[in-house]
């Protein structure tokens, strides 16, 4: 009998993304609960040693495994289910490791930018931003020659996994103004736009994500939010950066 696989969730988490990107690649069926985490309920709070998201409630022949943390999750994943997404080789599988851990901390960065309360800090963050994809450019630059539109070619990994998430911000950000982040990247826009295309990415979240991002960061009281206030992006032309 195969294991019942139940990922606890919230609507905006981009590592509860990965997750589900994950499952839905490899072809596993699970079940999907969305909690509220600013009222998380008692039998949450009793099996989430972090209060976060996601976790993993695995159950096998009438016992349930707890698994939190994304990366530890998708780990699990690869050792439990079938189609693999990271590489065969130790080395390149390394790589891939790597370049996930630095999704997460452009994942961070993102969060900066999108908190700072003034100008000067957003002008700050969103310099941040361009240098972290910068980076991410020069590492798809010194690999041009792969064949495939994914970060190892033709085959989708748990890096395009991870990245597609930290593309979705991007698409609101570009909803609201041009901030300059993605200038000058071509290979990252690239695989942007083929991330944006691939079944998995897209319904790992639900078709009002759009409009719930845009909410929460209008809510957010950051620079960002006064951006939103003063440039409604469904009647205004773009906004661009403040002086």
């Amino acid at each position: 009998m195969a294991d019942k696989l139940i990922l606890v969730s919230h609507p905006l988490c981009p590592y509860v993304q990965r997750a589900a990107i994950s499952l839905t690649e490899k072809g596993v069926p699970f079940e999907r609960v969305d909690i509220d985490l600013a009222d998380k309920p008692d039998w949450f709070k009793a099996i989430s040693p972090l209060g976060k998201v996601p976790l993993l409630r695995v159950r096998r022949n009438g016992e349930e495994t707890v698994i939190f943390e994304s990366a530890v999750i998708l780990e699990f994943l690869e050792e439990t289910q079938p189609n693999a997404l990271h590489p065969i080789d130790p080395y390149d599988r390394a790589r891939h490791r790597a370049w996930i851990e630095f999704g997460s901390a452009t994942l961070n960065a993102i969060g900066r930018f999108y908190s700072a309360p003034t100008g000067a800090g957003f002008l700050a963050e969103s310099s941040t931003l361009a240098v972290l994809f910068g980076r991410i450019e020069a590492e798809l630059a010194d690999n041009a020659l792969r064949r495939g539109p994914w970060f190892a070619g033709e085959r989708f990994s748990l890096v395009d996994a991870v990245y597609g998430p930290v593309f979705r911000y991007l698409d609101a950000f570009d909803r609201i103004g041009d901030f300059g982040i993605m200038d000058g990247k071509p290979f990252v826009q690239a695989w942007r736009q083929a991330l944006s295309g691939r079944p998995s990415i897209r319904v790992a979240v639900a078709p009002d994500y759009p409009q719930r991002l845009h909410a929460f960061l209008q809510a957010k009281g950051s620079f960002l939010s006064s951006l939103i206030r003063r440039n409604d992006p469904a009647t205004a032309p773009r906004q661009a950066l403040p002086a």
